[in-house]
């Protein structure tokens, strides 16, 4: 808050500029830090005349050897200068135009804190893109270093989890893909740097003799001031100028300034006889100080209260600068009115901390819920497959964006918050890693599943029963996909095998399709007439032999026509109720003329009827061995006992059947 307590050694009142730039340690510089306007005691208004001691420090500082003739002038005129008062508004010691600013990158880092690599590195790119890369060096630093970090991180979990794995930390060797990158970009902005700098001090030089330049006119309005010159004007063209001219180096600053200070002071005690421009100048100073306080007042209302902090520090300039000096009756008036809407802007600072420490809660919630979220990832409740591998890497890359480009949390939380995000990432990969190490093994077992599927896809891509090899086909594509990964170096082999075998039939079972079409309507009479003999058998003796000849004469007919395929199931149907009422299985039936393809595909049927009754069999063996007595003479077994001899005795003669078609004594 601005106050009237402090007093300095010599019982004399510093102006509120002069303050402010003693509270950042440098009279030279340029940036004033929010903070140091809002906890720095204004004791006295800017109009009060500085003290003896500044004047004799700022003699000192002119005894330096001069380097222009302006220096030597002015060196001159304050040795000889009179004690009593000038228009001493005006503070020579710390007005700071045209002094070399430094980058004003607060903001611009806090905007960067928490930007992922990639974005980072983007950032530095487009500025060394920029003609004023330069300019942007500290910021360009900072965003190098936070990349470093990250790559850093990135390396240190990549080893983490090398040695995770059982391997020797002294065999690791990681190289960071951004790594590269990050040293070419530095090293283009190392160039256009220097390149920038050289240009700076290029401009330095050129703005030096621009200022020393305007000294020499400012020199000249009040010692050589032609008649007719209207001051006014004259004073104000030349403190614009001064105003706009840019800035020099710093070695050159600080007597540059004091040359043009003093010679405007000179100025004004030249004026001291022109009551006339006096009451101008009084009156344009005091238009701009109320202007001032108005934007002043409609910032105590501003809702953004940094918004409001870093304005009235802009107005605090202008005052120092533009709005200096006025009449006497108005000067105390003037800046009272204004200190004390400051100290009412400065206070509402309890305003801006509430803010922030809600906004701080908040990301700090919203970052625990992402670190929850990460460990549930982790520790999935189901046994996790590929599947849910693979979203949840998706999605523990969407977290960790969301995380890194939330804000700030409460500081004392901070370090606390980002070790437990880092350590529940590492988890998660930690526990993904192991999953894909299992899942080699289970590639392996993939692996024999499909070089089976090729296998059989190779056996059938001649066949030419249609009926049995087209969905044999489609369903050896479906289980082909149902089946998992296999190891990576030959997924592109088997899938070739397979793809080669599937394209071997089907271009084969177009090719034939198209030769036969003209026959399929005769074909289809020919077996709805077998159809109606088949259904007009009934279990007398000598049906067998007959279903056995209807049986084999459909063997021998080929295709019907597409819209006819149902009468295929309808016989499928009728052959089954007949056999059952004859009692008798199909694979016991004798068929005769079929073709090699035929028989293939009805031991491959058998083959699979035996698989699949083997497999009932032991189930049924393994569920009688969980009763106490699972002897025969248990009573409550007996069913069950009966239905496995039935099936074994079946199971006998299916493999008996089998055996003759592999023989050829079922032809």
């Amino acid at each position: 808050m601005i106050t009237e307590d402090s007093v300095s050694d010599n019982n004399e009142k510093k102006p509120l500029h002069e303050e402010v730039f003693q509270e950042n340690g440098s009279e030279n510089t340029t940036e004033v830090n929010n903070d140091a306007l809002a906890e720095t005691p204004v004791e006295q208004s800017p109009d009060q005349p500085a003290s003896k001691n500044s004047e004799n420090s700022t003699e000192e500082g002119l005894q330096e050897k001069p380097e222009h003739q302006a220096d030597v002038d002015t060196q001159k005129s304050a040795e000889t200068a009179p004690d009593e008062k000038v228009l001493s508004e005006i503070d020579h010691e710390k007005a700071d135009e045209g002094q070399p600013h430094e980058d004003h990158h607060e903001e611009v880092l806090e905007s960067v804190a928490h930007l992922t690599l990639p974005e980072i590195l983007k950032e530095m790119e487009a500025i060394i893109n920029k003609e004023d890369a330069g300019v942007h060096f500290r910021t360009f630093n900072h965003l190098k270093e936070q990349a470093n970090h990250y790559i850093h991180d990135e390396t240190e979990d990549q080893k983490s989890e090398f040695i995770a794995a059982g391997n020797a930390a002294e065999d690791f060797h990681f190289q960071h893909p951004d790594l590269s990158r990050l040293a070419g970009l530095i090293t283009i902005f190392r160039e256009k740097n220097n390149e920038y700098s050289k240009k700076q001090e290029e401009q330095h030089t050129k703005n030096l003799e621009e200022r020393q330049q305007i000294i020499e006119k400012l020199k000249n309005l009040y010692s050589n001031t032609e008649a007719g010159t209207n001051l006014f004007k004259a004073i104000r063209e030349i403190k614009e100028a001064w105003k706009n001219a840019g800035q020099v180096a710093k070695s050159e600053f600080k007597l540059l300034n004091n040359n043009y200070f003093h010679h405007l002071n000179q100025f004004y005690q030249m004026l001291d006889m022109n009551k006339e421009y006096m009451e101008q100048e009084f009156a344009h100073n005091l238009e701009k100080r109320q202007h001032i306080i108005e934007r002043a007042k409609q910032l105590e209302t501003e809702p953004a209260v940094q918004k409001a902090l870093n304005e009235l520090q802009y107005l605090h300039k202008l005052w120092k600068e533009e709005a200096e000096p006025v009449a006497e009756e108005f000067r105390e008036k003037t800046w009272e009115e204004f200190k004390e809407i400051s100290n009412r802007i400065h206070e509402r600072k309890s305003e801006l901390s509430a803010q922030i420490d809600e906004e701080q809660n908040a990301n700090l919630e919203k970052k625990n819920k992402i670190i929850e979220e990460i460990k549930k990832l982790a520790a999935p409740e189901k046994e996790p497959n590929h599947s849910y591998w693979q979203n949840s890497i998706k999605k523990i890359e969407e977290l960790r964006s969301e995380f890194l480009k939330l804000g700030s949390v409460p500081r004392k939380v901070s370090n606390q918050n980002w070790n437990d995000f880092k350590l529940h990432l590492r988890n998660f990969n930690t526990v993904k890693n192991e999953f894909y190490k299992g899942l080699k093994s289970s590639q392996h077992t993939n692996l024999e599943e499909k070089l089976k599927l090729i296998q059989t896809a190779k056996d059938n891509s001649l066949s030419e029963d249609w009926e049995t090899a087209v969905p044999l086909f489609k369903k050896l594509q479906d289980d082909w996909k149902k089946i998992g990964h296999v190891p990576r170096s030959m997924t592109n082999k088997v899938w070739d095998e397979f793809r080669e075998a599937c394209n071997a039939f089907f271009n084969n079972y177009r090719e034939k399709n198209n030769a036969v079409n003209d026959n399929w309507k005769e074909n289809y009479k020919n077996k709805k007439q077998l159809l109606e003999e088949l259904k007009a058998i009934s279990d007398e003796e000598g049906s067998v032999e007959k279903i056995e000849h209807i049986k084999t004469s459909w063997n021998n007919i080929g295709k019907v026509p597409r819209e006819k395929l149902s009468i295929n199931s309808e016989f499928n149907k009728t052959l089954r109720e007949k056999l059952k009422l004859n009692k008798i299985h199909e694979y016991d039936l004798k068929e005769e003329g079929l073709s090699e393809n035929q028989l293939t595909d009805k031991a491959r049927k058998i083959k699979n009827q035996i698989a699949d009754l083997e497999a009932e069999i032991v189930k049924m063996e393994n569920n009688v061995g969980f009763f106490s007595n699972s002897s025969r003479t248990n009573p409550l077994l007996k069913d069950t006992y009966e239905k496995i001899d039935e099936k074994k005795s079946q199971l006998e003669s299916m493999k008996q059947s089998l055996h003759k078609i592999l023989s050829g004594e079922n032809q």
